[in-house]
């Protein structure tokens, strides 16, 4: 009974105190029943360890003595110490660790046995324990930390965790720390129109061609980005008109190129855009970021409609860049 009791302290100290009340409280949400169990006994984690100490040294020290009484003190010795260290501290701590939450529920009612019984010695302590070391700290994970939580359940064939799941959790835990130019569709290859352009057939069939729902409008230069075309207004437009009759001028949002994903897609959304204008710390357009893109960086995909003639503008602003460096040399 002696060895049983060792085993049962020496497994639920390993086991208990080895749960994290962060988990506990999350299994709780989920409905798991042995955490129910569990977390009301294991918040109050110093009384518990203390209770756990005090119930494993006390039948240790019995366990001995028993021993001491029935061979001589050499043989007891021995004999206690294998006991102890075998079947009262090695085997249960195995087992408890790897099933702490499923022993742990099963046997906690003992548990409260015994802290009622060590309640006037464990409850003193765990006080000066609390005062002195403070509450346990919340196990809170990075978003590395995260990442590499949903990669490790990714590659296990017992975990529900898809790569489809997978690509798009990583994206949505990378994405806000990307700022407007890792993303922005650059300058040169930005389809815009000047204010005074005549919306004639050729002009139609240019907007037509480059596939885009909106369309930055400019003065003069195009740096001076001063509103929006959307494709949808030209439904009605009367020949002749000129881009001025149909632009919208209060939807332009300005931004620097440093802005971070995470405050630009807040922006977007409560401003009801869906399109921003990129600058650098000159004052010079850059290029857009539309939410189209932010998405796609979160989805790590390319969303490619039947409008789009070009399925990475970035990879193609590239390519014009390598042709006009190669035309250099």
């Amino acid at each position: 009974m002696l060895l049983l009791l060792a085993a049962l302290f020496s497994g639920l100290t390993i086991g208990l105190m080895g749960l994290s009340v962060t988990e506990l409280q999350r299994k709780v949400n989920l409905g798991d029943r042995d955490a129910k169990r569990i977390y009301p006994v294991r918040k109050r984690g110093s009384q518990l360890l203390c209770t756990l100490l005090f119930g494993n040294v006390a039948v240790n020290s019995a366990l001995s003595i028993f021993l001491g009484t029935i061979v001589n003190g050499f043989i007891a010795g021995i004999m206690a110490t294998s006991l102890i260290v075998i079947f009262g501290e090695i085997v249960p701590m195995a087992v408890c660790s790897r099933y702490a939450l499923k022993i742990g529920g099963r046997s906690v009612w003992l548990v409260k046995v015994f802290i009622f019984i060590f309640y006037p010695l464990t409850y003193p302590l765990s006080i000066v324990l609390d005062r002195v070391f403070g509450a346990e700290v919340p196990t809170v994970w990075s978003k590395q930390e995260l990442k590499e939580i949903i990669k490790f359940h990714e590659d296990r064939p017992e975990s529900s965790v898809d790569a489809n799941e997978e690509r798009i959790i990583l994206g949505a835990l990378s994405y806000s720390d990307k700022i407007a130019a890792d993303i922005m569709t650059p300058r040169s290859v930005l389809f815009s129109l000047d204010i005074n352009t005549t919306l004639d057939g050729k002009t139609l069939w240019e907007i037509k061609t480059n596939g885009f729902t909106r369309i930055p409008v400019h003065r003069e230069q195009i740096d001076d980005i001063i509103g929006l075309l959307y494709a949808k207004d030209l439904i009605a437009v009367e020949p002749g008109a000129k881009v001025a009759d149909v632009y919208r001028k209060d939807k332009v949002l300005i931004i620097p190129e440093t802005k971070k994903l995470g405050t630009l897609m807040n922006e977007l959304l409560q401003g009801r855009n869906h399109l921003a204008v990129v600058y650098d710390e000159y004052g010079m357009l850059v290029g857009i970021v539309t939410l189209e893109d932010i998405f796609e960086e979160i989805m790590r995909v390319e969303i490619v409609d039947e409008a789009d003639n070009v399925v990475d503008l970035r990879l193609e602003a590239n390519k014009k860049a390598q042709k006009y460096l190669h035309k250099q040399i």
